[in-house]
């Protein structure tokens, strides 16, 4: 089939003007060569759905599997479409120079951008095979495939206006050097975030699912996205905040990681006990009952004997000599209590002490690791050891302080 088979149809046949016939041509070998191509698309596509997914789904790795998820062969047909059209273009056309040189480079500019969307399915497959590997499955590779995708799409513009003008690439790279202070105003955030990305990469500050914590932008909750613009967090309320990427580096937050990693989970609250009702012990077989103290107290009440006679101490007064106190024993049990307790992880350090005394009372702080980290199973752990503690303080003849409400000053 020439190009001048309608013309003669038109022109010989129907006895059609010259110019009529010219352009009726030109009409139908466009609408021919536009089914050409389409049909080639959709046989292209149909050979690719129908034998490549066969292959990809016999074969063990999961990377060709990908590049039909991505539509890398659908981008491949769609520009091998384009080609085939382009290079008819001078035989259809060559009746028409100027049409077919401005055709020409608006073709040209539409196949380069589809390998740019080409060379982003690839992209995108490499990203999702990385993924699956163990060692890249926490890294923010969202962010090396923007930052590559902004790079292309810039050089994408540049040829597509060097091809629009028909201007070299070097004129275009020289008025971009020419422009490069206005280039890095905006592109400014995408800068920052690619460097940010790069270090938090390097640093291992945060990865995908890392539990963090950033006041700043109210987030709390699991990383669930690290790209060149932003940090997704799915806080634990089920909202969604969204953490510019080089905060991570230029400001504080708290990544839980380590403590999901390790052994356990810290608890580290106090109670706070009225000085006035700590005193020292006078009758000790009242305590003598609790299971958790009995071995101590015999252990204790000897020592203490042996030293206060050997040192011929006066026990008349109380005071004199080494004494029990109702809060040194109930510090005891609560060591006791924790070292028996199976939530608690007896190879991380646990203990019961006091700290400085403040106008409230003296506080008398926990600091122990439960071995369930789940933020539910934590609460619910730590709350039953408090529950038990509250309970606990009368038993010593303790008081917990608390502010008087106004019933206590009506019962006064």
């Amino acid at each position: 089939m020439t190009t001048k088979f309608f013309y003669h149809i038109f022109k010989d046949n129907l006895h059609l003007p010259h110019e009529v016939s010219i352009y009726l041509n030109l009409a139908s070998n466009l609408l021919i060569i536009l089914a050409f191509g389409y049909a080639l698309f959709r046989i292209l596509r149909f050979l690719g759905r129908k034998y490549l997914s066969k292959i990809a789904y016999k074969t063990k790795t999961s990377f060709d599997d990908l590049l039909i998820k991505n539509r890398v062969f659908l981008n491949v047909a769609r520009i091998v479409m384009l080609l085939l059209f382009n290079s008819s273009l001078h035989i259809l056309l060559e009746e028409f120079p100027i049409t077919y040189k401005y055709l020409d480079r608006v073709v040209s500019v539409v196949i380069t951008f589809f390998i740019i969307w080409f060379i982003r399915s690839i992209l995108l497959t490499i990203k999702d095979f990385l993924r699956e590997l163990p060692s890249f499955k926490d890294k923010p590779l969202e962010s090396y495939v923007q930052i590559f995708m902004v790079i292309l799409w810039m050089i994408g513009v540049i040829i597509a206006f060097s091809l629009l003008t028909n201007k070299s690439l070097y004129k275009f790279l020289t008025a971009l050097g020419t422009f490069s202070a206005i280039l890095l105003l905006i592109f400014k955030d995408t800068i920052l975030g690619f460097v940010a990305s790069i270090q938090i990469t390097v640093n291992d500050t945060v990865r995908l699912n890392d539990w963090i914590t950033m006041e700043k932008y109210s987030a709390d909750g699991n990383v669930i996205e690290i790209n060149l613009a932003s940090v997704i967090v799915k806080n634990f309320d089920n909202t969604i905040t969204s953490i510019p990427t080089y905060s991570l580096i230029s400001d504080s937050f708290k990544n839980w990681r380590a403590m999901s990693n390790s052994g356990g989970r810290r608890i580290k609250r106090s109670i706070l006990i009225k000085a006035n009702s700590i005193k020292f012990i006078d009758d000790i077989k009242s305590f003598e009952r609790i299971e958790l103290l009995k071995s101590y107290i015999e252990n204790i009440t000897q020592e203490i004997s042996e030293y206060n006679k050997t040192n011929k101490v006066d026990k008349s007064v109380l005071i004199n000599g080494r004494n029990l106190t109702n809060f040194g024993l109930f510090r005891k049990y609560l060591d006791e209590y924790l070292k028996q307790h199976p939530q608690i992880n007896q190879e991380l350090l646990f203990m019961t002490r006091q700290l400085a005394p403040t106008p409230n009372g003296i506080p008398l702080e926990i600091y122990a690791f439960s071995t369930n980290k789940v933020w539910a199973n934590y609460e619910r752990i730590m709350a039953d050891i408090f529950d038990h503690i509250f309970a606990s303080v009368p038993y010593f003849d303790l008081e917990i302080f608390e502010l008087p409400t106004g019933k206590d000053f009506r019962n006064h």
